[in-house]
């Protein structure tokens, strides 16, 4: 599913136009960037928790020369699925 469709599901199961359903999936991916960028975790019940997590930094491996190479540490989005999400 890629986010036109998210934004026509969200629209035919919560009763909301496709520009109005626009508007919140982008005010809730700005609002889950701003909170991430402080740091901050977002915790949606029976959903699942976005959080930051640090990545520390290695040596890697160039794959077209195969020389050593330095990979800076960072800081990644994570994402782990709530109790309540589940496939079956």
């Amino acid at each position: 599913m890629n986010k036109s469709e998210l934004i026509s599901a969200m629209a035919a199961e919560g009763g909301l136009s496709k520009a109005d359903s626009k508007r919140a999936l982008d005010a809730f991916i700005a609002s889950v960037t701003k909170a991430l960028k402080a740091g901050d975790k977002v915790a949606l019940v029976g959903f699942g928790t976005f959080s930051v997590m640090e990545r520390a930094g290695r040596i890697g491996i160039n794959p077209a020369t195969k020389k050593p190479i330095q990979i800076e540490a960072k800081k990644v989005a994570k994402f782990k699925p709530g109790s309540e999400l589940t496939i079956e």
